[in-house]
């Protein structure tokens, strides 16, 4: 059997507020080989995005706990020192497209500038190479290579999306992790984004991490889903299996709400609001939403595995 290139395993992340805790990533676990695609998909607010930054340790100043494993390479993230994460991990093997990409270019930096320093800082390239590989690494994802001495304002905003994309690409990372990649873009750009992304992949035999809530541009990209609901995995399936027959009542419902071109299908909605993770309830936190919901789910549900690899967390699979 392959060796898995990241596994995640019970991981948790919570944030302290004036409220209370968040519970933004609460017992989560799933793992993914090398080239393959995982997408996290769910509604916002549902810890997504915390999953993200606690696998590449972006963490906020009031988180609370942090804890569990994230194996990259048989390395456990979580205990590296932080030094040698900075200096060997995060941008360098493990890179990150954060969500509102749009707005994460220095408006008063040219393009170059900005993505020279981690070639700079980080593998002690002097600047004429640095701009070298910049200007080599903007044609790979389909800008001219002049815009290295532009300013982010006399881009547009699918031509910033391609910088950041580019700016994750400079250090030949392992694994790319992008939080909602097609945000605030049009259709068209959207597409083009998402076949740039492909090729990357196919090119480099990356591994990614994609983020989105949108399900029907996740079939785009994965190979593997996990499901997330109030800030914790309740369905890791094959792409292929989910799209056909997901498993989770939650993960059925999103299927229900997504409509399709070439089939007619009577689309459905999900009834309620999810819960706070400030006090997510007790047992299944998709119970007050479900229409299987029973006497059971007042309890927390275990990991039911599909197979060695897939599970599904809900009762309704405990035999």
């Amino acid at each position: 059997m392959e060796k898995s290139h990241l596994t995640v395993k019970n991981l948790v992340m919570y944030y302290r507020t004036l409220k209370g805790e968040v519970k933004a990533v609460d017992d989560v676990s799933f793992s993914l080989l090398r080239g393959e695609t995982v997408a996290v998909i769910g509604e916002s607010g549902c810890g997504k995005s915390s999953l993200a930054k606690s696998i590449i340790r972006l963490l906020p100043r009031n988180v609370s706990t942090y804890k569990g494993v994230i194996l990259f390479n048989d390395l456990n993230l979580i205990e590296l020192d932080e030094e040698v994460f900075t200096r060997d991990i995060r941008w360098v093997k493990i890179t990150y497209v954060p969500q509102a990409a749009l707005n994460s270019l220095n408006p008063v930096i040219k393009i170059g500038d900005q993505m020279v320093e981690p070639l700079i800082l980080r593998q002690k390239m002097d600047r004429r190479e640095a701009l070298d590989k910049a200007a080599k690494t903007l044609r790979r994802v389909g800008i001219s290579e002049n815009f290295i001495h532009h300013y982010p304002f006399e881009l547009s905003g699918g031509m910033k999306q391609r910088v950041i994309i580019a700016m994750s690409l400079l250090t030949n990372p392992e694994l790319m992790i992008l939080d909602e990649p097609t945000s605030s873009l049009d259709v068209l750009t959207q597409a083009n984004i998402m076949n740039l992304l492909k090729n990357i992949r196919k090119d480099l035999k990356l591994s990614m991490i994609f983020i989105t809530h949108d399900v029907s541009l996740s079939s785009e990209l994965a190979d593997k889903i996990a499901v997330m609901y109030a800030g914790q995995v309740v369905e890791f399936n094959d792409a292929n299996t989910f799209y056909h027959d997901p498993k989770h009542p939650y993960s059925q419902k999103l299927m229900e709400s997504v409509p399709t071109l070439r089939t007619e299908k009577k689309l459905n909605f999900i009834p309620g609001a999810p819960p706070s993770l400030l006090n997510p309830p007790k047992g299944c936190r998709f119970a007050e939403r479900c229409p299987y919901a029973f006497d059971k789910c007042v309890e927390e549900p275990p990991l039911v595995y599909m197979n060695e690899n897939f599970y599904v967390k809900c009762w309704l699979y405990v035999k």
